[in-house]
């Protein structure tokens, strides 16, 4: 039986390339996550539990207000320019690319505003800690070096370079492992790893972007950005495309302020020092990512191909094998930290964080589900359906937060921790569930149309 199962994996061509170019990412995203650990080391040390969660409120803010403005443009050109490369409309392609671009900048630029507006409101609401507006404002000038970052992504998904982001998010590591090492040898302030963490985002926005230009060139030639936006056609396509777009931005939204945003609420409900130990627990439990992330990003485009092609006995096999595989990784790593999480607290950082070990495993139960069906919105909005993971995460998101104001201040980081492994398990197993409902559905209707 598992040579058969070994034999059709080796034999199934799509499942080969998807699995290749993610470890092509993950050999470098390995590397950066060394990086990563040892500048986790650092900082930790070097500013203990209050400083680390101080630094992780100042960027989680910055990413929020970002979500909230953004139109998640990488979906936007993987579903519709992925398609329209598949089907050889180049014209069509560059126009879409072109209105992404500019969108994306204008979002950016509002992005940063509305941080440098709202910063004093963060720092006695969420930071708590006096003089820290300006840090808010200065690292959100991120934002403006990010301003075609989701463009970019979804540029070298669909033309099958997503391992250039493995490269450039190396580089971008080394660079900010060695200014964080000069600072904690020299025992510099939170200023300099604040800088070192604005120039690793300046470093990986400016990097994709001038990576995606010169994969633009090559696939739809030097002046593809003076194609017309009449190109894309009739209005129904734009408003197609526009509904998509706003779509995955509430989604988006919805998704940051319930879940990607919890350390924001922990700040808010508890103290800075409780945000340092859940930061330092959402860091760790986030190492699952580093497996995971290299199949979203290589999956996507491969999903929304098979179901702009019908293929739908060939989508559901190649969902049953990245889930197998996914599950398998997944379910290791939940053992591994569950048994050895506590001694890699004090390696990772300081016996003083150890409070963080029941939160972390809290958060890696959810996040090992999340991961292991990671394409469940996906799915969905290659199919045509980016409503309803807005309707899921908005339910299930509700009530998650009014737990939140019960259980949080009473029962802390522990209870942030389970109710976003709540969310998680909640919302994924629903949508992954509709997702498979409409692949069913669309074949059986095929099927009888064929007869």
């Amino acid at each position: 039986m598992f040579h058969r199962i070994r034999t059709s994996l080796r034999e199934d061509n799509l499942f080969r390339r998807v699995v290749g170019n993610s470890l092509h990412l993950f050999s470098n995203n390995t590397i950066a996550l060394a990086l990563s650990v040892l500048q986790g080391a650092l900082v930790t040390r070097l500013l203990g539990p209050a400083g680390y969660g101080l630094i992780g409120v100042i960027m989680a803010y910055a990413s929020t207000v970002n979500s909230i403005f953004s139109f998640r443009m990488g979906e936007v050109v993987v579903k519709y320019g992925g398609a329209y490369l598949e089907q050889g409309e180049k014209s069509k392609a560059a126009a879409l690319l072109k209105a992404a671009s500019l969108t994306e900048a204008v979002v950016s630029l509002l992005a940063f505003i509305a941080v440098a507006l709202t910063a004093h409101l963060a720092e006695i609401y969420n930071a708590k800690t006096a003089g820290t507006a300006w840090m808010f404002v200065v690292y959100a000038i991120g934002l403006l070096a990010n301003f075609n970052m989701e463009t970019s992504l979804g540029v070298l998904q669909v033309t099958q370079k997503i391992k250039w982001q493995g490269r450039i998010n190396l580089i971008q590591s080394i660079v900010t492992t060695v200014i964080i090492l000069a600072a904690f040898f020299f025992k510099s302030g939170f200023e300099t790893i604040l800088f070192a963490y604005l120039l690793s985002k300046t470093i990986l926005g400016l990097g994709m972007f001038i990576a995606a230009q010169i994969q633009l060139r090559h696939v739809l030639g030097v002046d593809w950005s003076q194609v017309s936006f009449s190109a894309i056609g009739e209005r129904s396509e734009w408003r197609e495309l526009i509904r998509f777009a706003f779509s995955s931005n509430i989604s988006a939204t919805i998704i940051k302020i319930f879940r990607e945003s919890d350390l924001l609420w922990v700040a808010f409900f508890l103290t800075p020092e409780a945000a340092g130990y859940y930061k330092l627990a959402y860091t760790l439990a986030g190492f699952l990512a580093i497996v995971s992330d290299p199949f979203i990003a290589t999956t996507f485009p491969e999903i929304n191909r098979l179901v702009v092609q019908n293929a739908w006995a060939r989508l559901k096999d190649f969902l049953r094998k990245i889930t197998a595989l996914s599950f398998t990784y997944n379910f290791m790593i939940l053992i591994g930290f569950i048994v050895f999480g506590q001694w890699g607290i004090t390696v990772y950082s300081k016996p003083e964080f150890l409070p963080a070990y029941p939160a972390m495993i809290a958060l890696v139960v959810g996040l090992a589900f999340n991961y292991t069906l990671f394409w469940n919105r996906p799915l969905l909005l290659s199919l045509g359906l980016p409503e309803y993971p807005i309707k899921v995460t908005l339910i299930v998101g509700i009530i998650k937060i009014a737990l939140a104001f019960v259980l949080v201040p009473r029962y802390g980081i522990v209870a942030a921790g389970a109710l976003l492994s709540f969310y998680y398990v909640a919302s994924v197993g629903v949508m992954a569930l509709r997702g498979q409902k409409e692949i069913f559905n669309r074949e059986a209707r095929e099927e009888r149309q064929g007869f």
